[in-house]
């Protein structure tokens, strides 16, 4: 997986203080996109083990209240990112306790494959659905869009009694 930027603190992209992860690879391409630059797998940096450490260090840093980790893009549920999505919210969850993930996607909740389902089960809040630019609103909350919905995935685990 590559990445395009990492902001160890970013107060934009989620709810409080958080550090924030744009991926490399989007299928969608959707037409207004702000991120175009992302839409190519192999544009940007590596993402490798190193990164990973200094997500982890940033997170558990106590000079910084971060609240906890948001993923965007380009896509972080593009099937070339699966992988290290997964493994990185592995050891956030691990090795983070008490931090939140978010994560912005243009496929939906409905439509994840069983690959996407495994990493949506370790983040609290999804934003999904692609960005229509004929929706555009500027003033929604943490999204774009008005066909995108936030979707808080911890309220639908405990519901079904998981």
């Amino acid at each position: 997986m590559n990445y395009h930027q990492y902001y160890p603190i970013d107060v934009v992209n989620g709810p409080g203080t958080r550090a924030t992860l744009f991926v490399s690879g989007c299928e969608h391409q959707c037409r207004g996109c702000y991120n175009q630059s992302t839409w190519d797998p192999r544009s940007g940096h590596l993402f490798d083990e190193a990164m990973a450490d200094i997500i982890i260090r940033d997170l558990n840093d106590t000079r910084v209240k971060r609240r906890g980790l948001s993923l965007s893009g380009g896509d972080p549920l593009f099937h070339g990112n699966l992988d290290a999505i997964l493994a990185l919210l592995t050891r956030v969850r691990a090795e983070c306790p008490g931090k939140d993930v978010w994560m912005w996607t243009g496929y939906t909740l409905e439509n994840l494959t069983p690959a996407q389902q495994q990493v949506i089960a370790l983040v609290d809040v999804l934003v999904d659905g692609k960005f229509e630019q004929s929706l555009h609103d500027p003033s929604l909350y943490f999204r774009g869009s008005s066909n995108q919905r936030i979707i808080e995935l911890k309220t639908l685990t405990e519901d079904s009694g998981q």
